[in-house]
């Protein structure tokens, strides 16, 4: 039920929208435990969102505890073993009914009980045609991509879906998606990187999407052609949405589209604004990858020093609109104040107490996770100064199953929903 601040300063409206999960002892516990995770399997390899949709509502129908599916759904059993390797082409169909297709690159030694990492390659030259049936979206061939200790991803796009447009930003986490459902991912190792218009792509998700990726690595890219509305882009970039990612930046000094020192004034801003980044400035470097195998150790070693923290203590975010790129991990702007005016948004949580500052919101939401939050103790909101009544949360595993159907992601799973109006 809402509830009200009894703060004297002044109030803002606190709503809980959860379901009441249930708390029936089962007589059986083993069967019921068998039976959740049969359903939660099934909802979890579905084949389309109408069959996970499904999967959910058959779930929610069985009424099983909350953390029951939670563990079943953080556990690392559910991945088959008959799934394909080495080379496996696919495609989804956008909601406008545009054929995107992709390749994913499995280890031919691919093991389900390992956890792997994955890296998304964006390749360059976005201004092609559509690309043919049998040819490869990575110039320099798949098999220099195939690894035995990762997963990559090679997606395609062509000048009707360049990597900074609504067709690649829907696509793009729904192959990742695909890619949990059938083969057992490292969530906190999924790094995006990029290639010339692939490398200004790579940009654009740490800008607008950052939330299921751990690192961002751009190659002879330039943000600056987000901002550019000739080229399909026409964003404002907050380097504020930045602090979040580490990046990756590589440029070569004699590059002929984008020389690092075209680049030096955005590294500027980014020291600036204190985001974590290296740069390279590849000497004589032209607009290629000829440095690519010197520098092959250094990236491996950032991958792997810079794992994703799923459920961070300290968010920022900014966003110009709220029907897309509204959200950093367990942060969603709903609503702002005015048109034109961003909503900014600063949220730290320390154990059950959230201390929020916002500027331009009207609403937000909290996601709030048993893996960071003591459900048997009140949780407090401080926004703008002010503190909220201290509320007990319940857990919902309609809630639970929104999110997890929305991520597919084993280490960010949230239970409930904390919905914050500012009046």
């Amino acid at each position: 039920m809402p509830a009200r601040s009894k703060h004297p300063f002044g109030a803002f409206l606190l709503s809980v929208a959860l379901t009441a999960f249930a708390t029936n002892v089962s007589a059986q516990p083993s069967a019921a435990s068998d039976a959740t995770h049969t359903l939660v399997d099934s909802f979890w390899h579905a084949q389309s969102e109408e069959a996970r949709t499904a999967a959910a509502a058959n779930l929610l129908a069985a009424k099983p505890d909350t953390r029951s599916v939670f563990r079943a759904l953080a556990g690392a059993d559910l991945h088959r073993r008959d799934v394909a390797t080495g080379v496996v082409r696919a495609s989804r169909t956008s909601n406008s009914g545009l054929e995107l297709p992709y390749a994913v690159l499995v280890p031919t030694s691919y093991d389900p009980s390992k956890r792997y990492p994955v890296e998304f390659m964006l390749h360059g030259g976005v201004g092609r045609p559509a690309w043919q049936d049998n040819e490869e979206f990575w110039r320099r061939g798949y098999e220099n991509l195939l690894s035995e200790d990762k997963i990559t991803v090679v997606p395609a796009a062509w000048r009707d879906a360049v990597w900074w447009q609504e067709e690649q930003a829907q696509s793009i986490p729904d192959i990742l998606r695909r890619v949990k459902r059938d083969y057992s991912v490292d969530d906190n190792r999924v790094t995006m990187s990029g290639v010339s218009d692939g490398g200004t792509g790579a940009y654009f998700f740490a800008f607008k999407q950052p939330t299921p990726w751990a690192a961002f690595l751009p190659y002879i890219g330039n943000a600056a052609v987000l901002r550019n509305p000739q080229s399909g882009g026409g964003y404002r970039l907050y380097f504020e949405n930045l602090r979040d990612k580490p990046l990756f930046i590589v440029n070569g000094e004699n590059d002929p589209l984008y020389p690092a020192s075209s680049i030096q004034p955005f590294v500027d801003v980014l020291g600036e604004a204190k985001v974590n980044f290296e740069f390279t400035v590849i000497e004589n470097g032209g607009h290629n990858l000829d440095w690519l195998p010197n520098q092959l150790d250094r990236i491996e070693a950032f991958k792997r020093d810079n794992p994703r923290d799923a459920l961070p203590d300290v968010l920022q975010w900014v966003a110009d609109r709220t029907d897309a790129y509204n959200r950093n991990h367990w942060l969603v702007i709903d609503e702002r104040t005015g048109f034109g005016k961003p909503a900014v948004i600063t949220a730290t949580r320390e154990g059950n107490t959230f201390s929020v500052d916002t500027s331009g919101v009207k609403g937000f939401t909290l996601l709030l996770s048993p893996s960071e939050i003591d459900f048997t103790a009140p949780v407090t909101v401080i926004l703008n100064g002010q503190e909220s009544q201290a509320a007990i949360i319940e857990e919902s595993t309609e809630t639970l199953l929104k999110w997890a159907q929305s991520d597919l992601d084993r280490s960010m799973l949230f239970t409930a929903e904390l919905v914050i109006r500012l009046e």
